[in-house]
């Protein structure tokens, strides 16, 4: 059995098949039989042209056989005519399993990639994995129509070209193999090689991806510092990577066929040296020898599909690898199904020594702190003192590697991550909006929504008389990552998401610090109306938005070293006092 590069036995060809064959290609097994038939129809063709060949010369074309012309004539054209018929029908049929087995694939890669956990995503970039999903399927599509033309038309016509040819004269077909055994040890070698090369090309399409999505979604600061040559010069050497490694997977594919022309030419020529003797005496009639002779070159092409057929597998097996090791990838955070029941009411929070880090840098040491339910709580300090990540906690795009989050009584880890995130509404300087209309960004898939209800909320985010200026109102899109719309624009659409998911917990990160004097007194009115009746987190980095705050929680290197009102604080003289006076100095 070959093993991969780094030896593990379960991405071989043999298990990845069987895996395949399980979980793709099993549903479709009776559309397969069928086109599979159907090719066997078409390739049994080619066996009965060249069996034809031998009554042509030796009886038709014979003194006195002009009587047998037509008959002859309409069988062969009869065949060829079988031959387009079930051409049509079989390449018909395995593009529609093609396309099935590919979307299957995406839709089962998309779905296992969103349930991964925050982690995931900072080790595999957005750009890789998008050609994982499009470009690894794309290149598994296509080898099933080789393999299964291969199985049915290729091996049926091989099979019924040989028996014409060992019926004519088995010495004739020996001679014509006589150069196979040469292709056994060079076959090997080549497809291990092809399987190297088809995983280094697929990884450098990937970093094709991922430079061209990185270029797009930063163009305004490419073009701010004049970085336009610098990209494209990097462009052009990932470009470069990907281009050798192409052009070596491609000559590695095409050595194979070329190696079986050349076995073909040394059989050809040994039987017109053994079987053009027999006819020159008188042994073998013309029609046996042209017979055998159009059978052998008929074996030519499928013959070399097979060959191709080799390479062509190993191309697939390089991207099915990656999509198995990715589908074998699993970051989720193991939660119970069902969950405890909800907190109900508006609920308070409590984080108790929990402890995070990233990779090789401790986030959160020992963090303890209390948001009382129906009021708001800021969380102010330094960058670096863990106040996002506090976020990222409680809306479980991470999990603590110590300590406990308490949620209205209930300890987070015993929510399901649904009933979890059900609980918060969020509002960010960073606003995720999607080439959609202003509807869908608000909606964001739920049905049944009432214009009433709808109409209320947009009021509400002090949206309406956005939406009143635009073309289409809300069906008018939002650009690409919200590009349509202005900053101020765009938090107010978060808070009229906000406001339709009626979250008990609100979570405000910056969500004003981005925007202009009247922007930002907008969405601060809009802020005010959605944080009425609900525990309310803020973040916050400028601190005259928090003046107002219930308490102040002010953390530094993961740990909390100061809580109280503004007052309090200032009274205090500690590192909030400071960083007032730090940000108040004029």
């Amino acid at each position: 059995m070959d093993r991969t590069a780094d030896g593990d036995p379960r991405y071989a060809s043999r298990p990845l098949f069987a895996r395949l064959w399980a979980g793709y290609l099993r549903p479709h097994v009776w559309l397969m039989a069928v086109a599979f038939l159907v090719m066997a129809i078409e390739g049994s063709t080619l066996g009965l042209l060249s069996w034809m060949i031998e009554p042509l010369f030796d009886r038709v074309f014979a003194p006195g056989g002009g009587d047998s012309i037509l008959w002859v004539g309409l069988a062969i054209l009869s065949l060829f005519l079988v031959r387009a018929v079930t051409t049509v029908v079989s390449r018909s049929l395995m593009t529609l399993i093609s396309i099935r087995i590919a979307s299957a694939m995406q839709v089962d890669m998309l779905a296992h990639i969103l349930r991964q956990s925050g982690g995931f995503f900072q080790r595999h970039p957005p750009g890789a994995l998008m050609d994982r999903v499009q470009g690894d399927t794309g290149a598994v599509q296509g080898i099933w129509q080789t393999v299964i033309v291969a199985a049915g038309r290729d091996v049926v016509a091989l099979v019924g070209l040989f028996a014409v040819a060992i019926g004519i004269d088995w010495r004739w077909t020996l001679a014509a193999l006589v150069g196979a055994p040469l292709l056994i040890v060079p076959a090997l070698v080549l497809q291990r090689y092809l399987r190297r090369k088809s995983a280094q090309m697929r990884d450098a399409a990937a970093a094709r991806s991922t430079r061209l999505d990185e270029i797009f979604h930063g163009i305004n600061a490419i073009k701010l510092t004049r970085q336009e040559a610098y990209q494209s010069g990097r462009f052009v050497e990932v470009v470069r990577r990907l281009n050798r490694a192409y052009a070596k997977a491609v000559v590695a594919a095409q050595t194979m066929p070329a190696m079986i022309d050349i076995v073909t030419g040394v059989g050809f020529f040994a039987v017109l040296m053994l079987g053009g003797r027999e006819v020159a005496a008188g042994e073998r009639t013309v029609g046996e020898f042209m017979s055998f002779f159009t059978a052998m070159t008929l074996t030519f092409q499928p013959i070399r599909r097979l060959g191709e057929m080799a390479g062509a597998w190993q191309i697939a097996a390089a991207s099915l690898e990656r999509i198995f090791r990715l589908l074998d990838t699993d970051t989720s955070e193991a939660r119970p199904e069902p969950g405890a029941a909800l907190p109900t009411g508006v609920p308070g929070i409590a984080f108790r020594d929990v402890h995070f880090a990233y990779p090789g840098a401790p986030v959160l040491n020992g963090l303890s702190f209390t948001a009382e339910a129906g009021k708001m709580t800021a969380i102010v300090g330094p960058s670096g003192a863990g106040k996002s990540t506090v976020f990222h906690l409680l809306t479980a795009l991470a999990e603590p590697d110590a300590g406990e989050i308490v949620i209205g009584g209930t300890a987070a880890s015993a929510l399901s991550l649904p009933d979890q995130r059900s609980l918060f509404a969020t509002v960010s300087q960073d606003t995720a909006l999607f080439d959609e209309s202003l509807r869908e960004n608000i909606v964001m898939g739920r049905e049944g929504i009432a214009p009433d209800r709808l109409s209320g909320i947009v009021q509400a985010a002090h949206l309406a008389d956005v939406v009143a200026g635009m073309p289409q109102g809300l069906d008018t899109p939002a650009g690409p990552r919200g590009s349509a719309l202005s900053g101020g624009q765009r938090q107010r659409v978060a808070i009229a998401r906000a406001l339709l998911a009626d979250a008990p917990i609100l979570l405000l990160d910056e969500a004003t610090s981005a925007l202009d004097a009247q922007s930002e007194a907008a969405v601060a009115a809009a802020l005010t109306t959605l944080s009425k009746g609900r525990t309310t987190l803020v973040i916050a980095h400028r601190l005259s938005t928090v003046r107002e705050a219930d308490r102040i929680i002010v953390m530094d290197k993961g740990r909390v070293v100061e809580e109280g009102t503004h007052e309090a604080l200032i009274a205090k003289g500690g590192l909030y006092a400071s960083l007032h006076a730090l940000q108040f100095k004029d």
